[in-house]
């Protein structure tokens, strides 16, 4: 089998012609993606269940807004944490210390840059002080082996870079625009591309 290159920590961007209405105009951040297959979270699927209807002590934490949001067709009744680390925005992998040397603390893993996986059983009240804006998924997108590469030989997605705003979007609607609308490349003019093709 030859050998995955990490895409973890980027972004999957839909491409318009993704078929599947699952993803229709997704944003997926990647998670984790190795040559045993890739797991994501889609970043503008905002729910109207507010995080503290099903997880009160994490409530406090919840960015804006403080909705549950749908992270992919897998395992709809599992909830995952992600969360920014203040101060460490401009940090491009994990270096497994925070600023100043101090050792990570338990209940989180980073997962790129400012970007962490926040273990949800852990009491809150331990990572307050660590965590900025925290966003609760229930379920995620999963690929085996290969399908993700399959999918990306076919055109269903574009690869961009993340932002740390990107998990913190106080306007996860728009954030299919506005990443391509970012992108220095023809994927910018993707942006303007209409809802729906049918009416141009």
């Amino acid at each position: 089998m030859t050998e995955v290159s990490s895409l973890t920590g980027r972004l999957l961007v839909a491409a318009p012609a993704l078929a599947d209405p699952n993803f229709d105009r997704a944003v997926v951040l990647l998670l984790d993606h190795d040559e045993e297959g890739s797991l994501g979270v889609v970043l503008n699927r905002p729910t109207p269940v507010v995080v503290g209807d099903i997880l009160e002590s994490w409530a406090g934490l919840a960015g804006q807004p403080d909705v549950v949001f749908q992270g992919g067709p897998v395992s709809l009744d599992s909830a995952l944490g992600v969360a920014l680390i203040p101060g460490d925005e401009g940090v491009p992998g994990g270096s497994g210390t925070r600023p100043g040397g101090g050792a990570v603390p338990l209940g989180w893993r980073r997962v790129h840059g400012a970007i962490c996986l926040v273990d949800l059983d852990a009491p809150p009240e331990l990572l307050a002080a660590e965590l900025g804006s925290l966003r609760i998924f229930a379920g995620y997108a999963g690929w085996g082996p290969g399908q993700l590469e399959s999918e990306l030989t076919d055109g269903a997605w574009y690869v961009v870079e993340s932002e740390p705003g990107d998990v913190s979007s106080p306007h996860p609607e728009n954030l299919w625009r506005a990443v391509l609308r970012r992108q220095r490349s023809e994927l910018a003019m993707i942006a303007t591309y209409p809802d729906d093709p049918s009416l141009n």
